[in-house]
């Protein structure tokens, strides 16, 4: 296999391919960790063990971000979350339902996998990431599939809104 100078350029079709091979083998990761886990360890303990196991990658990914945002000086609201997924493989775009503005996306490549490989289960587990990150960055936020392919939408569609409290 030949190496590519790093001051080439790629042509953009290529790199989204690049970018969608590095998202398949992403979701089979997940999709084979995930099976062997249930069952090696039946349905119930597995699924907790996965949703263990989302939870603390999203806190991760939230923690970062919180990071991020205190180190430019900004408070920790959903508009100063810093995106952690490439763009050029989602399409998605921001709608407004009912005066509240969300995320709808129409294409989620790690969906499109496991809706191939027939995981829709456990592959849904994966999803609440999103709320995991949310919590780690700012408890007072929280984000909501409103809609999810995983659970049959035509789309998945994601809003932040304001923890109400007491």
């Amino acid at each position: 296999m030949a190496r590519r100078k790093k001051e080439e350029m790629m042509p953009e079709e290529d790199v989204l391919r690049q970018i969608g091979l590095v998202l398949r083998r992403t979701a089979l990761l997940y999709h084979h960790f995930a099976k062997t886990l249930v069952d090696d360890l039946g349905e119930e303990r597995g699924m907790a063990l996965i949703s263990k196991a989302v939870e603390a990658y999203g806190s991760q990914i939230g923690r970062e971000a919180r990071l991020k945002a205190d180190a430019r000086n900004l408070a920790p609201t959903p508009e100063n979350l810093e995106s952690d997924l490439p763009m050029f493989a989602w399409d998605m775009e921001v709608v407004s339902v009912d005066g509240e503005d969300r995320v709808r996306i129409h294409r989620c490549p790690l969906a499109e996998e496991w809706l191939q490989l027939g995981d829709k289960k456990r592959a849904r587990l994966y999803c609440f990431v999103d709320q995991a990150k949310m919590r780690a960055f700012n408890p007072d936020y929280e984000y909501v599939h409103t809609q999810n392919v995983l659970d049959g939408d035509p789309y998945c569609e994601l809003v932040v809104r304001q923890v109400k409290k007491g």
